[in-house]
C-alpha cells in the first residue's frame, strides 16, 4: 500500500490519542495508516480552532483538496492510483484507557531531557560530542538512575573526573529528575508538522512512549 512513500513521509510521526482525545503514544507512518485502513482509528485534525474527524475514505478525498491548495505543508504517500497526506494525529476508535507506562531510562532520552546541554557549563553540543556523567561516581556508589546522570561535554567530564561537583568546585545548571513524560516528545514539538500536537500534550500527566 505504502511502497512508493519518499523516506522523508515514513521518517514522520503520528500521535495517537485514545477515544476520549488523551495523547497515549506516538506510532510509526506504517502503524498509523494500518491503523486508518483496518477503521481502527481516525484521522483528527484541527486548523484555525476547527476541529476534523475522517475515517480512511474521506482523508483520501480530503488530501485531494490539500494537494491542490496546501501540498507543501503536508507529507504525501505516492500509491500507483492516488497521493494521501500524512496525517499528524489519529484517534483510536477501540480503545478508551490509559495505559500504565514509565518512561524508558537510556541515552536517547537522558540527551532528550538535558536538550543536549552540558549540565555543567550550559552549553549545548551535538550528541557525539557528549557523554554521561555519574554526579556521584560510581566508585562512591552513585547508581546508574535518573537523579545521578546528566550530559556533560568533554571538557567538563574531563575537569570533574572521578570526583563530585562540590569536590571538583562544579555546579550542576539544574537538578536531574526522571521526566513525568518521554523527553523524545519535546524535540518533535519544535519541529513545525508537529505543532498541532501541542494542544494534545500541554495538559497531559500521563507518559507519552514513542513505539
Amino acid at each position: 500500500m505504502i511502497s512508493g512513500v519518499h523516506q522523508s513521509a515514513l521518517d514522520c510521526r503520528v500521535l495517537v490519542l485514545n477515544k476520549h482525545y488523551m495523547a497515549v503514544r506516538v506510532v510509526s507512518v506504517r502503524r498509523a495508516f494500518s491503523l486508518l485502513f483496518r477503521d481502527l482509528a481516525e484521522v483528527v485534525t484541527c486548523e484555525d480552532g476547527t476541529y476534523g474527524n475522517y475515517d480512511f475514505q474521506s482523508w483520501r478525498e480530503a488530501s485531494e483538496l490539500k494537494r491542490r491548495f496546501q501540498a507543501q505543508k503536508n507529507d504525501w504517500i505516492h500509491t500507483v492510483h492516488f497521493d494521501i497526506a500524512v496525517p499528524r494525529i489519529i484517534r483510536l476508535l477501540f480503545y478508551d484507557r490509559l495505559p500504565q507506562q514509565t518512561v524508558k531510562f537510556n541515552r536517547r532520552n537522558l540527551f532528550a531531557r538535558d536538550r543536549n546541554r552540558c549540565q555543567y557549563c550550559g552549553r549545548r553540543f551535538p550528541t557525539s560530542e557528549l557523554s554521561l556523567d555519574h554526579v556521584i561516581p560510581r566508585r562512591m556508589g552513585g547508581e546508574n538512575t535518573w537523579e545521578n546522570i546528566v550530559c556533560a561535554c568533554t571538557e567538563c567530564n574531563g575537569r570533574k573526573g572521578g570526583r563530585t561537583p562540590k569536590q571538583a568546585g562544579m555546579h550542576l545548571i539544574a537538578k536531574p529528575l526522571k521526566p513525568r513524560r518521554n523527553p523524545v516528545i519535546h524535540v518533535h514539538l519544535n519541529h513545525e508538522r508537529y505543532r498541532s500536537w501541542k494542544q494534545f500534550l500541554d495538559h497531559a500527566y500521563w507518559s507519552v512512549e514513542l513505539t
